[in-house]
């Protein structure tokens, strides 16, 4: 090798490790989310990166482009332990095929918060959510309200096996057996967190059952998807429907009548108290094993009010480049 060659590689493997050490010398945040085309997903982002901020440490967002893909998120996790995050927050897509990536987390020293969907294992810092079983009984309740205690509804689920739809969904069934015996559910599907897929089985259990009363939405797709079907039979405002989670076009149907109320998190809390507990993990403190947001119900008439307001449209702009 001559002279100006030696030079060169020099200079470049010099530039190289400047880099690698300015890298290292900042806190990495791994933030996993079930999917990340949700509205709910890009809020749970905004709060992760506000969480970063102000902490001066930096976010690597990742996940897979599909709710179901479990697959594709043990392959993230693994990568991000591989290299050598400081700490990672995941939102599993399925209870017990993630055990065995969040167990390798905890072994190799890399602590890990559970958020939004629990998971068939103990061993994390913590686990920040919506309560879930509590949101569903809310959703029973003001349906309930909505069809005067009685009458025929159909629920269109999310996916089978994950945590939160499947808690959420539990806590509406539960209440409706349990208090309201003159409520019938005369159908059940799943949407597989696709609007497409929720549009069609709306659809579906709307030509089968000609005399629903309502319907229930567990999740974003499916509140999508069933709006859309309501509205295209022109069955909007005469079938009640309430719905869950929030987005532009959910909000517009709710303005219209297609959507009789909502059922709410805060993805932005969420996103924002999950990174805050591995940090605190990493400063040596103890955060608490569990940490709980309340769902909030949602009607036309609360848009106006400045903490629903609030609440509802994160700025997202202001936090996702």
């Amino acid at each position: 090798m001559n002279m100006r060659r030696l030079v060169f590689a020099i200079v470049i493997l010099t530039g190289v490790l400047f880099v690698a050490c300015n890298r290292s010398n900042r806190t990495r945040i791994g933030v996993v989310p079930k999917a990340v085309a949700h509205v709910f997903w890009q809020s749970v982002h905004a709060g992760a990166v506000a969480a970063a901020r102000e902490a001066d440490v930096d976010i690597e967002w990742k996940g897979p482009p599909q709710e179901t893909d479990f697959s594709r998120q043990i392959e993230i996790v693994d990568s991000m332990i591989n290299a050598r995050v400081d700490g990672i927050v995941m939102a599993p897509t399925e209870p017990t095929a993630l055990v065995a990536v969040v167990e390798r987390a905890a072994r190799e020293g890399i602590p890990l918060t559970i958020f939004d969907s629990g998971i068939n294992t103990e061993n994390y810092v913590s686990f920040v959510a919506t309560n879930n079983y509590q949101a569903g009984i809310l959703a029973a309740k003001k349906l309930a309200e909505i069809l005067d205690f009685q009458g025929k509804i159909a629920v269109v689920k999310m996916i089978p096996g994950s945590a939160s739809t499947t808690q959420r969904e539990k806590g509406f069934e539960d209440t409706l057996s349990k208090e309201f015996p003159d409520i019938q559910i005369v159908a059940e599907q799943f949407c597989m967190s696709d609007r497409a897929k929720a549009l069609a089985v709306a659809e579906n259990m709307l030509t089968a059952h000609p005399d629903l009363d309502g319907m229930f939405g567990s999740a974003e797709p499916a509140t999508v998807g069933v709006a859309q079907a309501l509205k295209s039979r022109s069955m909007d405002g005469k079938i009640k429907f309430v719905g869950f989670d929030f987005s532009d076009s959910i909000e517009k149907d709710l303005k219209s009548g297609a959507i009789d109320a909502l059922v709410v998190q805060d993805p932005f809390k969420i996103g924002y108290e999950a990174v805050k507990t591995v940090l605190a993990k990493l400063n040596g403190q103890t955060p608490e094993k569990r940490i709980d947001s309340p769902a909030t119900v949602v009607t036309v008439e609360d848009l106006s009010r400045p903490e629903i307001d609030a609440l509802l449209h994160t700025d997202l702009d202001k936090y996702l480049d």
